[in-house]
């Protein structure tokens, strides 16, 4: 039977920086169908997705890869340099993926591009949608620590940046590579210390940040009220990762 294409977002007119630009090889693929936070629209590009002016992203199946090996060399090399952060979104679609996902990582660091693991269609278009989200904002963004988080992604943001230097790139790489938050939260710090840009300060004050009681009863007695925020946002997320 025919593949019924997804339709872009409808648009009071063109959104241009406001939404993801989409390759036309992209047609087809489930995720387009999971993509509702922000808007997005087809557009001639090197890469796959277009998420900001220094921001791409390549999506592979580890299955399709796996058959097409040349494939994801070759596109990397048509973006000839292009964009400051390139992304290799991952689905991990079959159960033997350690030996792909190991020359993946040495391609990673060859090429300069930050390899992100999911394990659905609808995870990889969080991802996107959380990039294009937070494209403009800084680390110490108020709207990401100041408010009362609303959706999953700006639960997770929320909660993985508490601990000083870890910006929302860090915390959307930590929690693709690991899966899920709580798998990041109980990974040990050597497994952190793998994760592409996770450097010793920023492992240690993540770990140091997860593994401290979250009792405002001993915050209060330390002076330290960041424990207080630190255990409403954790339990948003784990509430949050527990409805999807």
């Amino acid at each position: 039977p025919k593949v019924q294409q997804p339709k872009p977002q409808a648009l009071a007119q063109r959104a241009g920086p406001s939404s993801i630009l989409v390759s036309t090889r992209q047609k087809g693929n489930p995720l387009l169908k999971s993509i509702k936070a922000v808007p997005w629209e087809y557009s001639d590009i090197p890469a796959d997705y277009v998420l900001g002016l220094t921001t791409c992203a390549f999506f592979l199946s580890i299955k399709y890869h796996r058959l097409h090996p040349e494939y994801v060399y070759n596109r990397i090399r048509q973006l000839q340099g292009k964009y400051q952060l390139r992304i290799l979104l991952t689905l991990v679609d079959v159960d033997d993926h350690e030996e792909p996902l190991r020359e993946l990582s040495k391609t990673s660091l060859i090429n300069n591009i930050t390899i992100m693991l999911c394990w659905s269609a609808a995870e990889a278009a969080r991802y996107l949608e959380l990039y294009k989200m937070y494209e403009h904002a800084s680390p110490s963004n108020q709207s990401i620590r100041g408010h009362r988080a609303e959706t999953y992604g700006d639960k997770m943001v929320a909660f993985v940046t508490t601990p000083r230097s870890i910006n929302k790139t860090d915390a959307v790489g930590l929690v693709s590579n690991f899966g899920s938050l709580r798998t990041a939260m109980n990974a040990r710090p050597e497994e952190v210390a793998l994760v592409a840009g996770w450097g010793e300060k920023k492992v240690k004050r993540w770990c140091g940040a997860v593994r401290e009681p979250f009792r405002v009863k001993k915050a209060a007695k330390r002076g330290l009220a960041r424990d207080n925020a630190v255990a409403n946002l954790s339990r948003d997320v784990s509430r949050a990762d527990r409805e999807n």
